[in-house]
């Protein structure tokens, strides 16, 4: 038993139901009633008549029923460590104050500076040419 689709409404034509058009160029075209028929020479698009099956399919009507909707998982969250940070030391630096944080910039400022100025000493004061 052969069963075709209509060419409008895309539903199942039983053997002995519906219409055959075959056009001059060779095309056979399947209407399961005078309904679809009429609409496909009035060249309406199936997708904006609301019985057909590309409505139902372009607006997911009842397919919620036959799948329903994979759940996606989430991506776990890893505290990544830096290589000579120990997880405590960067989980305390991650809580830190705006001020503490602050604090310590200039702290480290103040340190490099000193550095600097230690360094930059010893090359005016040594040997020199007399």
């Amino acid at each position: 038993m052969k069963l075709e689709l209509c060419s409008f409404s895309g539903y199942k034509i039983h053997p002995g139901h519906g219409r055959t058009m075959v056009k001059a160029d060779g095309k056979t075209f399947f209407f399961m009633s005078s309904k679809a028929e009429s609409l496909f020479f009035q060249r309406k698009n199936p997708r904006k008549i609301a019985w057909t099956v590309l409505y139902r399919r372009k607006h997911k009507k009842g397919i919620a029923a036959a799948a329903t909707k994979k759940r996606t998982r989430r991506t776990q969250q890893f505290a990544r460590t830096i290589e000579g940070i120990d997880k405590d030391k960067l989980l305390a630096l991650k809580n830190q104050t705006a001020a503490e944080r602050e604090n310590m910039r200039k702290e480290a400022i103040r340190k490099a500076k000193l550095k600097k100025s230690a360094k930059a000493a010893p090359k005016g004061k040594g040997k020199g040419k007399k």
